[in-house]
């Protein structure tokens, strides 16, 4: 069986220019003197900085669910990829019409049993679930020791802003996927645990 299914590659690409253009205007290549990496772009359709966003959110997002496709597949569950169209619309059209801040799903991963009986056990499901933000949090953690410890590997502004936005989104992913409500990984992190413990 392939990792990857036609469709879960279709998604995968779909997504991930969906969401390079939805923060193209948050993450904007550094080319001006004043250059704010996370000030707003208003009125211009750039490839440069859709290209830029890629780079930026693909690892952040898509690694984050294939890390959960991974670990599923690892238990020997069923996994697949799925980019969220509904939201990538809603997340296109709050860029069109200038919304500002813009937070959505834009892809998910469904689990499911490969062959009965089930062995899906609650550990197995905090694991998965924590494999996502635990991927978040190596990047986060990665580029902040770069900044930290290795400051001669920064030799262009670009690349400063590369690792200093992959940093923050990473850490705001992270934090945010932790939170321990319902829908949320942190909410099935801590469910599985304390399914599994207690």
């Amino acid at each position: 069986m392939a990792f990857f299914t036609l469709g879960e590659l279709i998604d995968v690409i779909i997504m991930t220019i969906a969401v390079g253009f939805i923060f193209s205007g948050s993450f904007k290549r550094p080319e001006e003197e004043d250059y704010e990496p996370l000030k707003q772009s208003y009125g211009r359709f750039n490839w440069q900085n859709i290209w830029f966003a890629v780079i930026i959110t693909a690892p952040a997002v898509i690694f984050h669910e294939l890390f959960h496709k991974i670990v599923a597949l690892y238990f020997d569950l069923n996994a697949t990829f799925h980019a969220a169209y509904f939201w990538l619309g809603i997340g296109i059209i709050l860029k069109l019409i200038n919304f500002g801040f813009i937070f959505f799903v834009p892809g998910y991963v469904s689990i499911g049993c490969a062959s009965m009986p089930c062995t899906f056990t609650p550990l197995m499901s905090s694991i998965i679930a924590f494999s996502g933000p635990f991927l978040n949090l190596v990047l986060w953690l990665g580029s902040l020791a770069l900044l930290k410890f290795n400051p001669g590997f920064i030799r262009t502004r670009k690349t400063f802003a590369i690792i200093h936005l992959t940093k923050s989104i990473n850490m705001f992913l992270f934090i945010f996927n932790m939170i321990p409500i319902p829908g949320f990984d942190g909410f099935k992190v801590f469910e599985g645990l304390i399914q599994a413990f207690f």
